[in-house]
């Protein structure tokens, strides 16, 4: 008979740390190691819904993202770069929360104290990106990554926590 392996709270805050570790790692890195513009040249060679893309143009902290502005490959790892932020951080969130809740026992201090702690690591991250050279902290990437991190504890997090009950 097969043992199933079940998630506990130790569990879910094991992952979150994991998270921050894989972020830290990440905000260490340069733009230069990091960019994934030679991968996408590559494999997005044919530019692919360039037509499109090329529709669309807008301020991201006060600087003008679209084809024209950036070029294509740029633009679309823009969207991959902060689709990461989102996720990374609504990850972060999730596990926060189911990791915090069942210790805490009280729905909206698990929700005040995961979104806290998650903006908070947002915000160090960025500090951090200001430390490593050829990164560009932003402002922008602590609201990108604190709504992730919110929709993370408000949708996945208040979800399984009723699915438990």
């Amino acid at each position: 008979m097969k043992k199933r392996f079940k998630f506990n709270a130790d569990t879910f805050l094991l992952l979150a740390f994991l998270i921050m570790l894989l972020l830290f790692i990440s905000s260490s890195m340069t733009y230069k190691q990091q960019t994934s513009v030679p991968f996408l040249e590559k494999y997005l060679a044919k530019k692919p819904f360039n037509n499109f893309l090329n529709g669309f143009s807008f301020v991201y902290a006060k600087e003008r993202v679209s084809i024209a502005s950036i070029g294509y490959f740029k633009f679309v790892e823009f969207f991959i770069r902060k689709g990461a932020h989102f996720f990374s951080y609504l990850l972060l969130g999730t596990f926060f929360y189911l990791g915090l809740k069942p210790r805490l026992n009280s729905t909206v201090l698990s929700v005040l104290i995961c979104a806290l702690s998650t903006v908070g690591y947002a915000a160090l991250d960025e500090y951090h990106q200001l430390l490593t050279g050829g990164r560009t902290p932003l402002f922008q990437d602590v609201i990108l990554d604190g709504i992730g991190g919110l929709a993370g504890i408000l949708i996945f997090g208040i979800y399984f926590s009723s699915k438990q009950k």
